[in-house]
């Protein structure tokens, strides 16, 4: 099973060690990177990760601002990620763990710690057995998997998802129903579309283009940067 997170860290040397760490678990790939607590919080709503890595502001007013949003996420996200706090001082950490936090570790990430947080996280962390979704047109259900899908692409308020037979199935659901429905491995890129990262096969930026299993081709927009750089890191391990 793969499982996405994000880190939440301002230091890019910390960051950066902390994605060395994770080279040891292929299990894992990097969503998403964040630099200041609210693009962090931003990236937990949009891009659902399963665990985020997050280093505890020392500032006070940055920490308690930090540790108050996160557990007013509990409030109104229905899926929070497994949060571990990377905290300078067991008062932090204590504080991260009374806001929700699931885990903590105090100064430095180490691989034996990490790797410790991680069992702990895939023992909470039940197998997603979900494989099909249920498309409904008045009393036409159709069941779909969600491996075939490609993309799903918004027509007013009705929605075209495109499977790999090329096949269309029509949903009278908006985008933004599926994108709050489908799992982690589908990143909105448009207004207009959701891809299944699995069938990415290229990335052009200088053109704003996604290419998917090599014949089709989606234009992507600046608005969802963040969530073409995840399909990246998924695609470069």
């Amino acid at each position: 099973m793969r499982f996405s997170f994000i880190i939440i860290d301002e230091n890019n040397q910390t960051t950066k060690e902390t994605l060395e760490l994770f080279e040891n678990f292929p299990n894992y790939f990097c969503a998403g990177i964040a630099k200041d607590n609210q693009s962090g919080v931003n990236q937990i709503i949009k891009l659902k990760p399963q665990l985020a890595i997050v280093k505890i502001p020392t500032e006070t007013n940055e920490r308690n601002m930090l540790l108050e949003t996160i557990a007013e996420l509990f409030q109104y996200v229905e899926t929070i990620p497994y949060l571990i706090a990377v905290a300078e001082s067991s008062d932090y950490a204590l504080a991260a763990m009374q806001s929700g936090f699931s885990d903590y570790v105090v100064k430095s990430l180490s691989l034996h710690q990490l790797g410790k947080s991680l069992f702990k996280f895939e023992k909470r962390t039940p197998p997603n057995i979900v494989s099909n979704i249920c498309i409904k047109s008045y009393s036409d259900y159709q069941f779909v998997s969600l491996q075939s899908i490609v993309y799903l692409k918004a027509d007013n308020n009705t929605t075209d998802i495109k499977l790999e037979n090329n096949k269309i199935v029509n949903a009278y659901k908006t985008l933004k129903h599926f994108e709050s429905l489908l799992p982690f491995y589908f990143l909105r890129i448009h207004k207009s579309y959701i891809v299944n990262i699995n069938h990415v096969s290229r990335i052009h930026f200088s053109k704003s283009k996604c290419y998917l299993n090599y014949n089709e081709i989606l234009p992507f927009s600046l608005n969802y940067r963040d969530n073409v750089d995840a399909i990246i890191r998924k695609i470069n391990i």
